[in-house]
């Protein structure tokens, strides 16, 4: 089974890829966990939070690895993973859990998709950034750390059916 995650900014359309690659594929996708964590707990977190909402993304992670291959799917879509905890450790809190480092490290895919900032900015009860500067500047990070990488990666940018195709593309190459 192939892994791929989808990172970038908020509100740059993860979830709705996620969903509609899953959908296209008939596979399953795991969703952030930070948002289940974040509804249920408040909006405010701290340093400490993130490490709980880390370690609870792999384990959500964990739980649709088994399910998809007991479902032998050829694929799964991720909603965000330790690259997003790191970029949100450093960007606000200006240090990152020593656990998130060291998962980052050991955990394999198959590939990123990095969503562009460039769909407009969509309020919600959780979403912290809605200026451009820093849409931008997050998806620098996030690009920045794949630049670093060996991994296979692609941009995805323009309206959702642009991002959806090249996504396909993308996760039919793997």
């Amino acid at each position: 089974m192939k892994k791929i995650v989808i990172l970038g900014p908020e509100s740059t359309g993860k979830s709705t890829l996620c969903e509609n690659l899953a959908s296209h594929f008939n596979t399953l996708w795991c969703p952030e966990y930070a948002r289940k964590y974040l509804l249920n707990n408040g909006r405010e977190y701290s340093y400490d939070d993130l490490l709980i909402i880390a370690k609870g993304q792999v384990a959500l992670e964990e739980k649709y690895i088994a399910l998809a291959r007991s479902r032998q799917d050829a694929l799964l879509f991720i909603d965000t993973d330790m690259h997003v905890m790191k970029v949100w450790c450093e960007f606000v809190f200006g240090k990152c859990h020593p656990w998130i480092e060291e998962e980052l490290l050991k955990r394999q895919y198959h590939g990123y998709l990095l969503c562009q900032p460039d769909l407009p900015w969509v309020k919600d009860e959780l979403r912290e950034y809605p200026d451009q500067e820093r849409r931008d500047q997050l998806y620098t990070l996030y690009r920045n750390m794949l630049e670093q990488e060996r991994a296979a990666w692609a941009t995805i940018s323009g309206n959702y059916t642009a991002r959806l195709a090249a996504a396909i593309s993308f996760a039919q190459r793997r």
